[in-house]
């Protein structure tokens, strides 16, 4: 997209308040995760939001987005935060300072991906957290109470949302995503989306538990994907009428073939992290997954892509230090320490990472049906009076009817994991 056309001078104007306060004289097209959401809806595409661990998983997306005209997210979730390079500080910057080397003119948004609340001291917590997060630039949040049982959810993601500008893209999530296993029921979904609609809370974006997980499914012990496009579809249609669609957590690992049909179960939003890790680390992938291979007990490390073999020994024997199996989904943890010898590298082998990275994206651009999604959000924002993208719904249900003596019952969980990312 040309940055010297009307329409997109256009878009400038009508960013979030918040990125206009930080880069209003950038020509950087972030845009609200609410006008991506529409965007999506209206040409029945799934958005691309990439999980965002090293900086060059931001440049390589980008890369593909401006390559394919596809609006797409790029995410950071609150405990990837904790262990990684990308923080919610600097991701802003990264994201700006890439879409300048492209020439500007990449439609995108940046999602704040699982903010878990997990008690009444992360509740307190948050407000002060996300109203920084905010001042940043960040477009979108995806707030996270589903550990807690099922009125505490609503009542924790209700108060929260109600720290965030409605400008601002929302989701929300109703049953942890653990891997086959226990699957989000509608009547957990309509409980939860129409208690929040009762309380004039409207999300974009619904998660649920459908049988994804985070991370690498380890084929050698028998794992697979397992995600439930029927009881998706059932969730997706029920919640239809509040305005929400699903968004897809833990495709890596997911066939592609089946990825390109999410759209026809109400699926509007596809998570891809670890993959993008796995190209940064040079792991060996399913060439049509990208799942990570594990051989003997270990991923196994391609020479000639990711990181080279002498800092990827280092990476091991750090994580052997750390008590971590070779195959172990700690790994992750890696990110943090060796955050700068991976930008340290030569400028040869990171370019190799970008254009592996923006070669997958491509894929899944395409296998989501996102190309040309970003002229779909010039198209919303040219309907749109000024830069609130604040939704207009109806509040459809009583709060009478959203107590918690009516909530659905949760099971106790199996295990104190987290499964936030």
């Amino acid at each position: 997209m040309h940055v010297e056309t009307a329409a997109y001078k256009q878009l400038l104007t009508k960013r979030p308040l918040n990125v206009q306060a930080v880069y209003e004289s950038e020509p950087v097209a972030i845009v609200s995760g609410r006008d991506i959401a529409e965007a999506a809806k209206k040409t029945k595409s799934i958005v691309l939001a990439a999980n965002v661990r090293n900086p060059l998983t931001i440049k390589g997306v980008l890369k593909a987005a401006k390559k394919l005209n596809a609006a797409v997210l790029l995410e950071l979730a609150k405990s990837e935060s904790t262990y990684c390079g990308c923080t919610f500080d600097n991701v802003p910057d990264y994201a700006v300072k890439y879409s300048a080397e492209l020439g500007h003119g990449v439609v995108f948004g940046l999602h704040v991906d699982h903010y878990a609340i997990k008690s009444r001291e992360d509740l307190l917590k948050s407000i002060a957290h996300l109203r920084g997060i905010m001042e940043r630039g960040w477009t979108s949040v995806a707030i996270d109470a589903s550990h807690n049982p099922e009125w505490e959810n609503l009542a924790f993601t209700r108060d929260v949302a109600m720290h965030i500008p409605a400008y601002i893209g929302l989701e929300v999530e109703v049953g942890e995503i653990k891997g086959p296993g226990e699957l989000t029921t509608v009547d957990e979904a309509l409980f939860f989306i129409g208690g929040l609609n009762a309380w004039g809370i409207f999300p974009d974006y619904l998660a649920i538990s459908n049988g994804s997980k985070h991370g690498t499914y380890d084929t050698s012990v028998g794992e697979a994907e397992g995600i439930d496009l029927e009881r998706t579809g059932e969730v997706a249609g029920a919640i239809a009428p509040y305005g929400v669609t699903i968004a897809q957590h833990g495709i890596s690992g997911t066939p592609l073939d089946k990825v390109s049909a999410f759209s026809q179960y109400g699926i509007n939003k596809g998570n891809v992290g670890t993959l993008w890790q796995n190209i940064v680390f040079g792991l060996e992938m399913d060439s049509q997954t990208g799942n990570a291979v594990t051989r003997d007990g270990s991923y196994v490390k391609d020479p000639n892509r990711g990181v080279p073999e002498e800092l990827w020994r280092k990476i091991v024997e750090w994580a052997d230090e750390h008590g971590y199996s070779r195959k172990d989904g700690n790994y992750k943890k890696a990110n943090k320490p060796f955050h700068e010898m991976i930008m340290s590298l030569p400028e040869k082998r990171q370019e190799m990472i970008v254009e592996e990275t923006a070669e997958w994206a491509e894929r899944y651009i395409k296998a989501f049906q996102g190309e040309g999604t970003a002229e779909a959000v010039m198209e919303t924002l040219s309907r749109r009076l000024d830069h609130n993208a604040a939704p207009e719904r109806n509040i459809l249900g009583r709060r009478a009817d959203f107590i918690p003596d009516r909530a659905p019952k949760k099971k106790a969980r199996v295990s104190g994991e987290d499964y936030s990312d």
